[in-house]
């Protein structure tokens, strides 16, 4: 049995492998990804065998670089009824890249991915929340390319990104385009994070559940989970040189992750980003216009 709560929750995974990591671009260079072994195809199949089994469809935000390699796989995240989304091509924050350098990338990846599953692809996500208030100028390139919505902006504050004044849940933020936030929590004046990553690795499970509870009871609104095939993968390769931040950050509670998610499947109800956020699902979203 997998389900519970009436309110349905947007269950997403970000398709990249360990060394794509924002945090190890540092300690390993671009050049040598395709020296890598990549680990992403065994990840996925043991996710969408969790998925199948409590019959969950979820979003999966992936790399065009990845879909350029395993284009089974992305026919295969279609096919099983699961939302293909865009996480940009090379996995290049969008801080890092110019407007023009960053139109490009989006529309490869979206091309992309849309010729190999043949299904257009609606939503994006930044590589790590990369879009707030010094770049939204961004949210204009994926409405000209042709995105719905975003799940690019995460209001908390953090020292690697975050929008902590953005507005908490999904709203529309361009003429065409809905940003659709990770959840936070509202508590002691502040946005505190629970939406997964790390935050649900380091975080007691029953504490995680609590706060997405608390946002479905008392908030009234959808949480939006997430989560890497790679944070499940308990014999990937250790990465030497790393910070002890960094290390602890990617690292921590890995041996875990697994059996948190599959109690996470038993005890809300989970959905696709599209099925729960896009007009057509009668779900009234504010306007925020930037």
């Amino acid at each position: 049995m997998c389900s519970t709560l009436p309110i349905t929750n947007a269950l997403t995974i970000d398709v990249e492998d360990y060394f794509q990591v924002s945090a190890f671009a540092p300690f390993i260079r671009r050049s040598e990804w395709d020296t890598r072994e990549c680990r992403v195809e065994r990840n996925m199949d043991r996710i969408l065998a969790l998925l199948d089994g409590c019959g969950i469809h979820a979003t999966f935000f992936t790399l065009g670089w990845i879909a350029e390699r395993y284009p089974k796989l992305v026919r295969r995240i279609v096919d099983e009824g699961h939302e293909l989304a865009s996480h940009g091509y090379g996995h290049e924050r969008v801080s890092d890249l110019s407007a023009q350098e960053f139109f490009q990338d989006i529309q490869r990846a979206k091309s992309l991915l849309e010729d190999i599953a043949g299904v257009p692809v609606q939503g994006y996500r930044a590589p790590s929340f990369s879009i707030g208030a010094s770049n939204l100028w961004a949210l204009d390139s994926l409405e000209r390319v042709g995105h719905r919505y975003s799940s690019s902006i995460y209001p908390i504050q953090h020292d690697h990104y975050g929008m902590p004044d953005a507005p908490r849940f999904a709203h529309q933020i361009r003429e065409k385009l809905i940003e659709v936030p990770l959840t936070t929590l509202r508590m002691f004046n502040r946005n505190l994070p629970c939406s997964g990553g790390g935050f649900f690795r380091l975080l007691p499970y029953e504490l995680s559940r609590w706060m997405i509870k608390q946002v479905n009871l008392c908030d009234a609104e959808p949480a939006v989970f997430y989560f890497h095939p790679w944070e499940i993968d308990v014999e990937q390769p250790q990465i030497p040189g790393l910070g002890l931040k960094t290390r602890f950050r990617h690292y921590v509670n890995i041996r875990r992750t697994e059996q948190r998610f599959s109690r996470l499947l038993q005890d809300f109800r989970w959905g696709r980003m599209d099925k729960i956020f896009l007009q057509e699902s009668g779900r009234p979203v504010s306007v925020v216009l930037n």
